[in-house]
């Protein structure tokens, strides 16, 4: 995913989903160690719902 892109996710997770930005910074801090897409480590982290994701993915589609 491009910077760009991930810019773009992580204002979406918080304007339309209301992830805070300690929630997201969680899961930065974790692709930093263990490489992998931003939506999956956040639901592995219980930081978002299965419909959550879902959402993401359908904006994700747009993008």
């Amino acid at each position: 995913m491009s910077s760009g892109t991930q810019s773009r996710l992580v204002r979406f997770l918080q304007e339309e989903l209301a992830l805070s930005t300690s929630s997201i910074a969680i899961a930065l801090r974790h692709i930093e160690q263990d490489p992998g897409p931003l939506p999956i480590i956040l639901l592995q982290y219980g930081l978002i719902t299965l419909e959550q994701l879902d959402r993401i993915y359908d904006w994700l589609e747009t993008v």
